[in-house]
């Protein structure tokens, strides 16, 4: 059950860097790079809330739930 990060997505739409959005929300460049290559495990609300706050857009613009195939097409080539 894969959970697709859109973070890039959102950051090109804002116009933002990775390291204005870190600087933003107070956590790591490094923390932001895992969250935004899908490689985290976990996020806290609490930084959820404050990524949609500054990007000013809901959890369902970053966060997206995709079945294994799904998820698997999108990495084919």
């Amino acid at each position: 059950m894969p959970i697709v990060v859109n973070l890039d997505i959102m950051l090109a739409r804002r116009k933002m860097s990775l390291t204005e959005l870190s600087e933003r929300v107070g956590i790591t460049i490094a923390n932001m790079s895992i969250l935004k290559s899908g490689r985290a495990k976990a996020i806290r609300f609490s930084t959820l809330e404050e990524i949609c706050r500054i990007l000013d857009c809901q959890p369902g613009d970053i966060l997206e739930y995709m079945d294994e195939e799904g998820y698997k097409k999108l990495f084919e080539r």
